[in-house]
């Protein structure tokens, strides 16, 4: 197996930021909708990982590092992912995402408490997790130039013990997923770099891993290859109710896609864990419309704002004057009802109407305080 080896410590710039708004933050071990009957693919309890650094002679202390010799990279985390999950991971770069993922896949070591994949001690079963699981890291070097596509995934799989016939499938399955069939003979050497990411993304499933870690799967890929790569994830999902997926990814929109449940971790520790609709729940506790309409009075304002259900309505002439554009804040979803009564009622128009939803980078923002996608990926 060849697993993404970066470096051990990750930056903690996010020390000097602003301290963000976490009032938001859930129980840690929220139970994932519909896989709650079933087991934990991965259980992480009380986990710490505590990095020893090394002083520089004329270098400042780092701050928050206490006496300057350590750094807590994950600070007593709790986590639970079920059997059948596409279980999301969302953090700042320094978030302590990369050593969870380190330990999870025997890279690690814990400081201290304990981490379970597919039922197996990381530390004291290390190699029967390593059976089990594989691992695709985006923007991933692994292959060796002077050997053929085909013969770099016929390498991988003889080092998990995969089957000649096996092995032969799945390698022409994952290469026309993929839509490297006609690159099959090529040398890694001449391929891009978003051909040779796909490449990785294919030897990460020829093994057929029960526990599937994918970090930035679609880092470097154009939108048409990192479409085929969600598609085909969630389909290799559901083809074996036994298999789990773990995602990292800087794209919001793809983990609001893809994954069952998100946990959001900064500064080492779990803010929230919930499903994508529940935490934007989170932010929004009373729905909102937003209605651009024609034929609007005061009188018509005054109505509307007196209308069951609304709580409050704010109103905002259009360019031109001929139409509003009108804000609701309601007390529940029903009450756009009487909103559309009240409207025709009084002679307005709609012309548009549309629910305001907050988005997972809203929830993020609340939570941690800065943007996960300004940052772009680490290095």
């Amino acid at each position: 197996m060849t697993l993404d080896l970066r470096d051990a410590m990750e930056s903690r710039e996010a020390e000097s930021a602003p301290a963000p708004d976490r009032a938001l933050a859930l129980e840690p071990a929220a139970r994932a909708p519909g896989h709650s009957d079933r087991p934990l693919a991965i259980q992480v309890e009380q986990l710490s990982r505590i990095y020893k650094i090394r002083g520089e002679k004329g270098k400042k202390k780092e701050k928050g590092a206490g006496d300057g010799k350590t750094l807590i990279a994950l600070d007593n985390i709790d986590l639970e992912v079920y059997q059948g999950e596409l279980f999301g991971l969302l953090g700042p770069n320094g978030a302590g995402k990369t050593t969870l993922i380190k330990i999870l896949t025997t890279l690690l070591a814990p400081s201290s408490g304990t981490a379970l994949v597919d039922g197996l001690d990381v530390v004291k079963q290390a190699n029967e997790v390593r059976r089990r699981i594989n691992m695709v890291s985006g923007g991933e070097t692994s292959g060796y130039g002077i050997l053929s596509v085909r013969e770099n995934l016929w390498m991988f799989s003889q080092f998990y013990g995969v089957t000649w016939k096996d092995a032969n499938e799945r390698i022409e399955e994952m290469l026309r997923v993929v839509e490297l069939e006609d690159k099959r003979n090529a040398l890694v050497s001449s391929l891009s770099t978003g051909q040779r990411q796909r490449m990785n993304f294919c030897r990460g499933f020829v093994t057929d891993p029960r526990v599937m870690f994918l970090d930035e799967p679609t880092l470097g890929l154009d939108v048409h290859a990192a479409r085929i790569v969600r598609g085909f994830t969630k389909d290799w999902l559901r083809q074996d109710p036994h298999r789990t997926l773990l995602l990292t990814t800087h794209y919001m929109a793809e983990a609001d896609e893809l994954c069952d449940r998100i946990a959001i971790i900064d500064h080492g520790k779990v803010l929230a864990c919930d499903t994508p609709a529940n935490l934007k729940r989170l932010l929004q506790k009373q729905p909102t419309f937003q209605i651009t309409a024609a034929g609007i009075t005061e009188r018509t304002i005054s109505a509307l704002s007196s209308a069951p259900g609304v709580v409050s309505v704010i109103a905002e002439p259009e360019e031109g004057g001929t139409s509003h554009r009108l804000r609701f804040v309601l007390e529940e979803e029903a009450a756009i009802g009487s909103v559309v009564s009240t409207l025709a009622a009084h002679n307005g128009s709609i012309l548009t109407l549309q629910k305001d939803e907050p988005t997972l980078e809203d929830v993020f923002m609340k939570l941690v305080g800065r943007s996960l996608s300004a940052e772009g990926p680490v290095a």
